[in-house]
């Protein structure tokens, strides 16, 4: 640690702490060994302690390094796999606790709560997409994200989870198929407990031990990106859990977290809350957002809870929140902590993109620092998510006093870079599958969610599926349980499959679906308020005259024999998707492939076209400048 280092540090700027902190095998003189390195600037003592000296404190203890709060030590012949802890005596309340290191590199398996002293060795395959990502825009792009929790998406024969090295074999080969460009992982970083899903972290330096080692997790990233899926790391900065062994009063007192509870306690989640305006902290997280950018070749990061981090009152009651030095609610330190953090993460690595989960409407989370934005990349669009399940889970006969959940949207569409999201979130604690959350029998929820898909695939933003979504899932997720593949079997569910694979074909090959996703040039309304029929119209638009896409859809059952729709060219209207049709469990109702306009203006267009628009269903409409003189006859 230079006296460079430690400026970085204490100023809050340094990014690349894991270099510094924590355990790392070293040779020194002929000597080879382990080099420890803790914060602990409270401690009165602090000694390495594991199984090498029958975990008793004191027999290694730690040297402080001058006045900086830092303690060192190294011990010869130690190596790869020694379970360790770091035993700090507070100067204070006569502390004392055995804590896992904060730069720990791998964990113990939980229930064990010990660091494991690891290499970040491997010799990386995936030279071609890092220089492929550092080149790509993908605002302009398609961006197609499969959500997954790695310990329940499928399991093995005896019923625990896959390996990362099992996941490798299957995983990537699945995502390709389907056409999904990213996959999203809820957060791999070590957590004690598994039902938090790894939003409560402990470990902000190490993949979870429960499905392999440092080298696995890697390997399962390398064999993605060689299969040509990006790969998107939850992080959770917003709180982390109280466990003794965790970050919590570290070294007998709230170094990382606030310690009044009004700043530093999470009602919701009854964890505890970052200090943001200590700069150790700030490094700390900066080093962790950046680490797995650098050592796991993320190529995002989506920052969870983010609305919680930009209100002091979030989830309390008045009283219960201490506001900012201006009187405010706005937590002044957290906002300049995520354009920090976005800033170093979009200068470190190019290509790189950070998502937010955020809420409310703060305006300017995707919007450059330098414009007083947050200077994330992508927002979560949790108003459509919402407005959009509300409408489809109503009985089609209700749907018409409801058809603004459909249009309000069209309010703010482009205020943000968006990502839509069917996430983990909507199918767990009661809310029921995606599936489950249609109405109608059997043949109407399948429809409906074809519907619903469509309706994700056709609006402007990216697009975020959490796993089993794709092929209907029934039942809620579980993640002590695997999805029910076995639905596959049934060629109803099949036919959902294959409804996804098509949607992500199209939204690769037509650069309407993708290229103008945030320019309010790329989005025509044809018939937003078509209530009574409950159908809606609009049209695509690319970057080229020519390349439009008309996108038709009916939340009714009562199929439209004569629908008229505006559109801009004359000719023949390629029928390039119809969400009713036999292959994804449809009725089988449709256009034959093509319809054929008329010199008839309608919806602000100067042609128009007469279509049958079948009963729950989405047709899309590509217009083909070389039909045949017949088909335009």
């Amino acid at each position: 640690m230079t006296a460079f280092d430690l400026h970085l540090f204490n100023e809050g700027t340094h990014s690349r702490l894991y270099e510094r902190l924590g355990a790392h095998i070293i040779r020194r003189g002929e000597r080879r060994g382990v080099h420890f390195a803790v914060w602990a600037p409270n401690a009165e003592r602090v000694s390495v302690v594991g199984p090498f000296n029958g975990w008793v404190p004191g027999v290694h203890p730690m040297q402080p390094l001058a006045s900086s709060g830092l303690w060192t030590l190294f011990i010869p012949d130690l190596g790869e796999g020694t379970l360790y802890k770091y035993h700090v005596e507070s100067r204070y309340h006569m502390y004392r606790a055995d804590k896992a290191d904060p730069f720990g590199f791998a964990h113990e398996m939980p229930p064990g709560t010990a660091s494991v002293v690891a290499s970040l060795d491997y010799h990386w395959n995936d030279a071609a997409w890092m220089a492929h990502r550092a080149q790509a825009a993908l605002h302009i792009s398609p961006v197609s994200i499969y959500e997954v929790h790695l310990g329940s998406w499928r399991h093995a024969a005896q019923g625990q989870s896959l390996s990362y090295r099992q996941l490798a074999e299957t995983l990537p080969l699945y995502v390709r198929d389907l056409g999904f460009t990213h996959v999203e992982f809820l957060p791999v970083m070590e957590h004690p407990l598994y039902r938090s899903w790894g939003y409560q972290t402990t470990g902000y330096f190490a993949p979870t031990g429960r499905f392999g080692s440092p080298q696995d997790f890697m390997y399962l990233v390398d064999r993605l990106h060689q299969a040509g899926i990006g790969v998107i790391l939850d992080w959770v900065p917003s709180h982390f859990p109280s466990d003794e062994h965790g970050l919590g009063y570290f070294d007998g007192t709230h170094l990382y977290e606030h310690a009044d509870p009004r700043q530093g306690f999470h009602p919701d989640w009854k964890s505890l809350i970052f200090n943001y305006g200590r700069n150790e902290v700030r490094s700390f997280l900066l080093s962790s957002a950046l680490f797995w950018l650098h050592k796991y070749h993320a190529d995002a990061l989506r920052v969870d809870a983010v609305a919680s981090m930009l209100y002091l009152d979030y989830s309390r009651q008045p009283g219960e929140w201490i506001p900012n030095p201006q009187g405010g609610r706005e937590n002044l330190e957290a906002i300049a902590f995520l354009r920090q953090f976005n800033t170093e993460v979009y200068r470190s690595f190019p290509g790189v993109q950070t998502f937010a989960e955020e809420s409310t409407a703060w305006p300017g989370v995707s919007r450059p620092v330098h414009t007083d934005g947050l200077g994330f990349g992508f927002k979560w669009d949790m108003g459509w998510m919402h407005d959009t399940l509300r409408y489809l889970s109503l009985d089609p006969i209700h749907r018409k006093a409801h058809h603004h959940d459909l249009t309000f949207r069209g309010l703010y569409m482009f205020a943000e870079n968006y990502t839509l999201p069917l996430s983990h979130d909507e199918v767990v604690h009661g809310k029921n599958s995606l599936l489950g959350k249609m109405p109608g029998d059997d043949w109407q929820k399948r429809a409906n969610l074809r519907l619903l898909l469509a309706n994700q695939w056709t609006q402007p933003g990216k697009k975020l599926l959490f796993m089993g979504g794709e092929f209907g899932q029934r039942r809620e997720w579980d993640h002590d349980s695997a999805l029910d593949w076995e639905l596959l079997d049934r060629p109803e569910h099949a036919g959902l499959q294959r409804l996804v694979r098509q949607l992500n074909r199209l939204y690769r090959e037509e650069p309407a679906l993708h290229e103008l996703d945030h320019d309010p040039e790329g989005f025509v309304y044809l018939l937003p308020d078509e209530a009574d029929l409950s159908v809606a119209a609009f049209m695509r638009r690319g970057a080229d005259v020519g390349s439009e896409v008309v996108c038709i859809f009916n939340y009714t059952p009562v199929p439209r024999l004569q629908f008229s729709v505006g559109v801009p060219w004359h000719g023949v209207w390629r029928e390039i998707l119809n969400t009713d049709a036999l292959e994804f469990g449809g009725s089988g109702a449709g256009n034959l492939g093509f319809v054929r306009t008329q010199p008839i203006e309608l919806h602000d267009q100067p042609h128009s076209a007469s279509l049958v628009l079948p009963p729950l269903a989405a047709v899309l409409l590509r217009h083909d400048p070389v039909a045949t003189a017949a088909e335009i006859e």
